[in-house]
């Protein structure tokens, strides 16, 4: 029996949380590779369809980092 992973989106801003997952990369640290990272101008501007549409596409959980 095998177990299915679960696959989130992280949209990120570009200045913070961006910078932060980058810096984790640049160190050699690791996060799950069923994290997909998107990066925003801002997460202020985040626009609930995004969210919606990554859902729709198969994702089964959405993050917002600032």
């Amino acid at each position: 029996m095998t177990e299915e992973k679960l696959q989130i989106v992280a949209y990120c801003c570009e200045y913070c949380a961006y910078a932060a997952a980058d810096l984790a990369g640049g160190l050699r640290m690791q996060y799950p590779p069923e994290i997909r990272i998107v990066m925003l101008p801002c997460t202020g501007k985040m626009d609930i369809l995004l969210a919606l549409q990554a859902l729709e596409e198969g994702a089964d959980g959405v993050m917002v980092a600032g």
